[in-house]
């Protein structure tokens, strides 16, 4: 009997080879571009799918404003935070909130739409130019009560912070991820927008892409006949690519910067955005979240990524619920054995046996929004005692010391750690004279996640040596087009001569984001340094490089970045322009004066460079670089009594750039105040002792004193640095070098 049956399934296997493939479908048949057909034109194929979809927070993302869709309690209540008092009611049928406004006076504004639905539920107001702004004190939708999202801090009404202002602007900040093709449309020179989308909340085509093909193709003889075609003619469909389902989550759920309105959804995330790196700017030091960072930069330092656990092993990708509740999630894929006292040393039912609260510890953003770490990491007390970072045991053991925890880790499992990424990112982050072993090992170890690679090679761009610029070169072939990105905005702080000949293949790199990384590095090369070839290569990145700049120009930094890229293209009024117009987005971001100061100086402009000098001065009375830039200024002025004020200026705040020190030095020699030279010359070289003009300084010093055996050690530093320097090739010889 058992023989019949396997030559009976053996006669079927031979008949469907027999059989003759469905030839395959001509996407092309479908139209030339699929476009957007909403969401109701999935409803009778995908029924579950859509009523699934009708119950979350992606559906009730952005909602016009109605007695059905606000949460907030509107019935003339008001609630006073850090100094303002709002009023909610209603009139006439409208959502009014009476608050402070962009003048510091109050006014009554109309709520035209809800954003967001739990746990917090903010308003959208219409403002002149096409904006639209996010309100500062929301609805608690979880404890049904108003609360201001930054409690305790009182936000001036001319501070970019404020909700009328550049950072609460729903068209910049937040508007791509809560409705669907939404387009800026974002017009620099009036500073004004015409922003639509064609959903207003997040629906099928937000994640799956424009729908007119697929139906199209499902529609289709063909389709009908069992011929089929990858993704079935959507941007992502039921793929089996675990990296592609997590592009299409990662389109909102990662901070980053979008290159352009138009995506290419090419598979390659790094085409559409630009990923922010887990560097301790937003994260703590050893990747673990602490600003607003989403889920993207977390899951992709994860164990379980590496695994190709996708988004949707965990979540109903239409209601974003998790599948199961409490460890029943975890032990879907993991072993029973995970799930007891042997393993997490916790009373069995209780909170501190959640496998969540020991690998996905949580943090609480926009006041009441409470999300979790998708890293999956091992809490790690050990490094907590070293590095001061967060960890899981204490922040539920609040009142015990993270030494405590890590004697309790050795406890239990022993005394050896597995390695981990961190390992190296922690002491790497530190840029001190230890930081770039670790920072190449993890950067060249392609077995580490592909973001904490990227990570070290950010931060390598604060570690100038040979070293550094070499490994940051070889990675410019690597795989991983987000480690290639950041190499090269990394090679950015390298002199030309490390990388101008070795990184020109990158301008023709197949992903976007490194092409535009590329064209800025090569931005300030001559073109009478490059081939024909290679400038026509820089010629096309540098479009694409431009196209990226100009998409960013109603953030506030976006005008900053594209003002730095005029002055260092030399269009030097066009850069005014734009810091000018950063500023007006946001008075206080006072590093931009300094650059405005630049600008105005190289065009001869000393009087508007010393008086943007002044107000960065008065805005932050303690920052050692206004007063050292402004020193650098009066020296060019001759103004020498005010210079020397302001270099000490930036010396008693705590300045530690060689750069000062050798100019003030300069400046003393100048004076003939010759011990006061000598002494700053010197702490300069304490700080900084490969720094080659404190060392030229000193060796030129002690020459003019006769002092060649106090001149030698510099001279030995010069003649390592630069041995064939002609302006060297002198000194060199009267110090028998």
């Amino acid at each position: 009997m058992r023989n019949s049956v396997l030559a009976f399934l053996a006669g079927l296997v031979f008949l469907a080879s027999c059989k003759p493939s469905p030839a395959a479908i001509d996407i092309s048949t479908f139209g030339k571009k699929s476009e957007y057909t909403g969401s109701i034109s999935c409803k009778s194929c995908h029924e579950t799918a859509y009523a699934e979809w009708t119950s979350s927070d992606h559906y009730l993302a952005m909602q016009p404003a109605s007695d059905s869709t606000v949460l907030g309690d509107f019935r003339d209540v008001s609630f006073t935070s850090d100094g303002v008092t709002s009023r909610f009611y209603k009139e006439q049928g409208k959502f009014i909130i009476y608050t402070e406004g962009e003048d510091g006076q109050y006014h009554a504004y109309e709520v035209l739409y809800t954003f967001g639905y739990f746990p917090l539920q903010q308003y959208l107001i219409a403002f002149p130019g096409g904006r639209m702004q996010a309100s500062r004190v929301s609805w608690n939708s979880r404890d049904k009560r108003w609360f201001h999202q930054y409690a305790g801090q009182k936000v001036d009404h001319r501070d970019w912070l404020h909700w009328t202002g550049n950072s609460q602007n729903w068209n910049t900040m937040c508007a791509t991820c809560h409705s669907t093709d939404l387009r800026k449309n974002y017009d620099p020179d009036t500073d004004t927008y015409s922003t639509t989308w064609k959903e207003i909340n997040v629906s099928c085509e937000s994640c799956h892409g424009p729908g007119s093909r697929h139906i199209a193709y499902v529609n289709s003889p063909g389709y009908q006949q069992g011929q089929r075609i990858a993704a079935a003619a959507l941007s992502y469909g039921r793929d089996t690519v675990a990296l592609h389902q997590l592009n299409a989550c990662a389109a909102c759920h990662t901070r980053k910067s979008d290159i352009a309105a138009d995506r290419m959804m090419s598979g390659e995330l790094l085409d559409d955005m630009i990923p922010q790196v887990i560097s301790n700017e937003y994260y703590f030091p050893d990747g673990q979240i602490r600003d607003e960072d989403y889920e993207y930069g977390s899951f992709t330092q994860s164990k379980m990524f590496n695994h190709n656990v996708r988004c949707s092993n965990c979540h109903n990708p239409h209601t974003g619920k998790t599948k199961l509740a409490g460890n029943d999630l975890c032990l879907s894929c993991h072993q029973p054995k995970y799930n007891a006292v042997d393993h997490h040393h916790h009373q069995m039912g209780t909170e501190g046996a959640l496998c969540v609260n020991c690998h996905m510890t949580t943090r609480t953003y926009m006041g009441a929004d409470i999300r979790r770490d998708h890293s999956f990491r091992v809490p790690r007390p050990d490094q907590s005692v070293a590095y001061d970072t967060p960890n899981a045991c204490t922040q539920c053991h609040t009142t015990r010391s993270d030494a405590w925890a890590a004697a309790a880790v050795v406890k239990w499992y022993g005394s050896e750690r597995k390695y981990h990424f961190s390992d190296d990112l922690l002491p790497g982050s530190l840029l001190n004279e230890e930081s770039e072993e670790h920072l190449v090992r993890l950067l060249t170890d392609t077995l580490q996640p592909f973001i904490a690679r990227a990570t070290a090679a950010y931060y390598l761009g604060n570690v100038l040596t040979r070293t550094s610029g070499e490994a940051l070169l070889k990675v410019l072939q690597d795989s991983k087009a987000i480690v290639r990105y950041y190499a090269l905005r990394s090679l950015e702080s390298f002199p030309p001569e490390i990388w101008q000949q070795h990184a020109y293949a990158s301008l023709e790199d197949s992903v976007r984001a490194v092409r535009i990384a590329a064209g800025s590095l090569y931005h300030t090369v001559p073109a009478e340094a490059m081939s024909a070839a290679i400038r026509a290569s820089y010629v096309s990145a540098d479009k694409e490089h431009l196209a990226f700049l100009e998409y960013q120009t109603d953030f506030a930094v976006g005008n900053v970045m594209m003002a730095d890229y005029r002055l260092r293209g030399g269009a030097l009024e066009e850069a005014i322009q734009y810091y000018e117009r950063g500023l007006r987005k946001d008075s206080l971001m006072n590093y931009v004066r300094l650059h405005l100061a630049v600008a105005y100086s190289s065009l001869g402009k000393t009087t508007q460079a010393l008086q943007t000098l002044k107000e960065a001065a008065s805005i932050d009375p303690f920052n050692s670089e206004v007063f050292f830039n402004m020193a650098l200024l009066e020296v060019e002025m001759n103004e020498q009594v005010l210079a020397k004020q302001h270099f000490e200026k930036a010396i008693q705040l705590g300045s530690d750039q060689p750069a000062l020190y050798y100019n003030f030095g300069l400046l003393l020699l100048q004076q003939e105040d010759y011990a006061r030279a000598e002494k700053i010359l010197l702490r300069g070289y304490g700080l900084a002792p490969e720094e080659e003009d404190i060392n030229y300084a000193l060796a030129y010093y002690y020459l003019q004193k006769k002092q060649p055996e106090k001149a030698l050690p510099f001279g030995r530093s010069l003649r390592a640095l630069h041995p064939d320097f002609p302006e060297y090739q002198e000194m060199f010889r009267i110090l028998g070098l």
